[in-house]
């Protein structure tokens, strides 16, 4: 068999990857340095028979993805920063509603308008907690082209699987650096699509839990079966509720479903950490210097490993409590004034833990993360 090779831009590669994984629906609205997912989006569906919409701005473009979703689509949309801020209302919605779709977030130098073409990882924080109240989140952040492609593909499968947003944490840099990439043989990529009740017309209720993964069956509208979908607390039939029980149980399962899973969802690197006395802990773009800065470190004699988590959330407490039982030093370097730091501090008992962080729209040297490791021992 023929390999597909190709050189190509990690927004390219995202939009390839919604496409492996079912993607038949896009609605957004163009930002940089998002936009040309939307571009490629517009070109690709109609060849096989999808849809693109551009609204009129980012709530409406979060809206429409919420509604092809419930119109029995795969669905997508992308943005950055600001338009981030613009969606969060309706990824609320999304939430407790239980709509699966992938929110691809190219992150930005921030706030607001902020540094519009350089590179950022100032939207960690905001991909946790950005909608109010209680609420999980699946959020993935790749280091590269091809791992761009597998994880947008892993995005919907999350999405589907769960029924759930699901946010893909790109930034400037892995988006738009291009790359040799294989694309794999569809036969060869893992495609989840959402569980279809199998009860009648009248007696499908849309929450209703019927079996141990506390995910309920979701139909489609235009499918024959009549049910309503709302943003407030809600019952198995899917309309309000005030009840404080129904209210907590709804919220305890919400989060639940996730949290039974992490294994599930936990992805992650190990690099050169079998013996490491100080970690390096990296995401995104700025792993690539993490990962050139141990190996400079390994060439003057120090133990230096590099763990990089691909799953931002749910957050991969179980790994950093391992490895704060086995290290002297963490460093963790990223995009922002301590944002994922934050986290790694929480967990750890033993390890001095340090953040590297670099704020000016420049991504972080090897170098600069050396010497950050330098002054941490």
């Amino acid at each position: 068999m023929s390999k597909n090779v190709k050189l190509m831009q990690g927004n390219e590669a995202c939009v390839e990857g919604a496409l492996a994984a079912g993607m038949t629906f896009y609605a957004g609205y163009p930002i940089t340095p998002s936009t040309e997912i939307a571009e490629i989006s517009s070109l690709k569906l109609p060849q096989i028979g999808g849809k693109f919409i551009q609204m009129e701005d980012e709530i409406a473009g979060m809206a429409a993805t919420i509604g092809g979703s419930l119109a029995g689509l795969k669905s997508m949309t992308a943005t950055s920063g600001p338009g981030f801020s613009l969606k969060q209302e309706n990824i609320g919605y999304a939430c407790i509603a239980e709509i699966p779709c992938v929110i691809v977030n190219v992150q930005r130098g921030g706030p607001s308008t902020g540094l519009p073409t350089s590179p950022s990882q100032g939207d960690v924080m905001q991909a946790k907690w950005g909608t109010h109240g209680d609420h999980p989140v699946i959020a993935l952040s790749p280091s590269s082209v091809k791992e761009t492609f597998d994880l947008t593909v892993k995005c919907f499968n999350y999405a589907e699987k769960y029924r759930t947003p699901v946010i893909l944490l790109l930034d400037e840099v892995v988006a738009h650096m291009r790359e040799r990439i294989e694309i794999p043989d569809a036969s060869e990529i893992e495609v989840v699509d959402r569980k279809k009740p199998k009860k009648n017309l009248d007696t499908y209720n849309p929450y209703e839990i019927v079996d141990d993964t506390l995910i309920p069956p979701m139909a489609a509208y235009g499918e024959g079966y009549r049910f309503h979908v709302t943003g407030l607390s809600h019952n198995i039939t899917g309309f309000p509720s005030n009840d404080s029980v129904i209210a907590e149980n709804l919220l305890n399962r919400l989060m639940d479903k996730i949290s039974n899973n992490i294994d599930d969802l936990s992805i992650y690197e190990n690099y050169k950490m079998e013996d490491a006395e100080v970690v390096i802990v990296a995401y995104g773009s700025t792993a690539r210097s993490a990962k050139s800065a141990v190996d400079a470190a390994r060439k003057e004699g120090l133990k230096v490993g590099l763990f990089r988590p691909m799953t931002i959330w749910p957050f991969l407490a179980k790994q950093i409590e391992e490895i704060d039982s086995k290290v002297k030093n963490i460093v963790v370097a990223e995009m922002n004034l301590g944002q994922y730091s934050l986290e790694v501090e929480r967990v750890c008992k033993s390890a001095k833990v340090s953040h590297y962080g670099k704020v000016n729209g420049e991504l972080i040297t090897p170098d600069e993360i050396l010497t950050a490791v330098k002054e941490a021992l």
